[in-house]
């Protein structure tokens, strides 16, 4: 039996995610995001320096698993802010007994992926 990997065309390429839950300093953030965070905060929070949070939030976002929102505050340009968007992560074998990823995605931060507002 020999083991591929695959991904549905909806899912993150299943190395992406393996990478990102494989990296330390992806599960540090994972770990942080009960709310959404702006890089510098998310970076002060690990103690992780601003250009590796940055890599690290592109590796995440790309695997599905951190969502970024757009703030805006007045008087200033757009604000991201990032946050975990998931409940459950399940690596299965699918009828062709290749590795496949699935993603549960939560609903629960459904008002931070709407635009808002600072004052």
């Amino acid at each position: 039996m020999s083991l591929e990997i695959s991904a549905s065309d909806d899912a993150p390429a299943f190395e992406c995610v393996v990478a990102a839950l494989d990296d330390s300093g992806c599960r540090e953030i994972i770990a942080v995001l009960e709310e959404p965070m702006t890089v510098e905060a998310i970076a002060e929070t690990t103690g992780q320096p601003l250009s590796t949070t940055y890599r690290k939030l592109d590796c995440l976002t790309e695997a599905g698993i951190v969502e970024e929102t757009v703030g805006v505050r007045r008087g200033r340009h757009r604000k991201s802010r990032y946050v975990a968007n998931l409940d459950r992560i399940s690596i299965s074998l699918d009828d062709d007994n290749e590795l496949c990823v699935d993603i549960d995605h939560t609903t629960e931060h459904g008002l931070w992926s709407d635009l808002t507002r600072e004052f």
